[in-house]
């Protein structure tokens, strides 16, 4: 780890709209593991909430849909209103993350592991939530700096690059 390496777990969630992946990491960010699928319903703030509660995680860290060029179009658009309910709900750091591909990397890693497409429909959003906490740790491992870009409320990053 690097000498100013942040000890504490994370969560980071790949939103979806049916359906919301979440996963987790020991508190040294040796290893990211799904935890849950949480149905995008009425009730996702509670059970999100409820899982900020049980993990104690110093951040979450979202996954925020950036297209191949870098830019952000309307499901980032979306997706800041997300993340602005997310800080107004969890009482803890979001920091949204560049998501390219992690759905498309978790179909690849979850057929290469044998799995049907039936199969990996049921888990396949744990599987980007683990892929987008493995990239924010390799990040933060390698420059030693946090990833993504802390959220504020009224749908603006604090500063206004592309999240790492």
């Amino acid at each position: 780890m690097p000498p100013d390496w942040r000890r504490g777990r994370r969560l980071a969630i790949d939103w979806g709209k049916a359906r919301v992946g979440v996963a987790a990491c020991d508190p040294d960010g040796l290893l990211a593991h799904p935890v849950c699928t949480v149905p995008n319903d009425g009730r996702v703030l509670d059970r999100l909430a409820e899982l900020v509660c049980e993990y104690e995680p110093i951040e979450v860290l979202l996954g925020m849909p950036v297209d191949l060029a870098g830019r952000h179009g309307p499901a980032a658009q979306a997706m800041a209103e997300v993340a602005d309910r997310l800080v107004a709900a969890l009482g803890v750091t979001v920091r949204v993350v560049d998501e390219r591909l992690s759905t498309a990397s978790a179909a690849r890693k979850l057929a290469a592991g044998g799995r049907s497409s039936r199969q990996r429909r049921v888990v396949i959003d744990q599987a980007a939530a683990v892929d987008i906490l493995e990239q924010a740790l390799e990040y933060e491992r390698q420059t030693g700096l946090p990833a993504g870009t802390p959220w504020r409320q009224e749908g603006k990053r604090d500063d206004e690059s592309i999240p790492r």
